[in-house]
Order: structure tokens, then C-alpha cells, then sequence
């Protein structure tokens, strides 16, 4: 009987996983208040509002001290999340502003 080493490799994955979660919770939560704030926002605008406030580190109370690389298709991602979650809605005559 031979014993096997402990895969670490599933373990990383699984701390990648984890961290993408909570990219994208925080992301979804960004965007969200951001759109409480101005009730409707150009999608662009949104965007960099959310990579700004990522850069900055300004994501709320309790969250200074988290920092991550922020892309406009991490934003888009989880605008397109919130879209099919139905949190967020386009306005039918300007499909580009986004509403919450």
C-alpha cells in the first residue's frame, strides 16, 4: 500500500474559485450601489465609475482594505449578471442607460 501525496492543486483551484466569487460579489454590489445613488447611468459611465472606485479602493464601509485588479469585462460581466437577475434594467428607448 503506497500513500499519495494531497493534491494541492484542487485546493488552489478551489481558493481561485472562491476569490472570483467574491470579485464578482463585490463587483455586483459596486455597480448596484452606484445605480441606487443616480437611479439611471449610461452603461460607459458605469463602467468607469466601477474601475475607478476599484482603483481607488473605495468600495464601501468595511471593504478598504480589500484591492483587485478591476477590468470593464469583469463590470460588464456582472452587469449582464444583474440584467438576467433582473436587479438592473435598460430603459426600451435607450437600451445603453441602465436603471435599478
Amino acid at each position: 500500500l503506497r500513500l499519495l501525496p494531497r493534491q494541492r492543486y484542487l485546493q488552489a483551484e478551489r481558493a481561485e474559485v472562491s476569490a472570483l466569487e467574491r470579485k464578482r460579489n463585490i463587483l455586483c454590489c459596486l455597480i448596484t450601489r452606484i445605480l441606487k445613488v443616480e437611479k439611471q447611468l449610461h452603461i460607459d459611465n458605469l463602467v468607469f465609475r466601477v474601475i475607478d472606485a476599484c482603483q481607488k479602493g473605495e468600495f464601501g464601509p468595511g471593504l478598504q482594505f480589500l484591492s483587485f485588479c478591476c477590468h470593464s469585462v469583469d463590470v460588464l460581466s456582472c452587469v449582464l449578471h444583474l440584467l438576467n437577475q433582473g436587479y438592473l434594467r435598460r430603459q426600451e428607448e435607450r437600451p445603453h442607460v441602465l436603471e435599478y
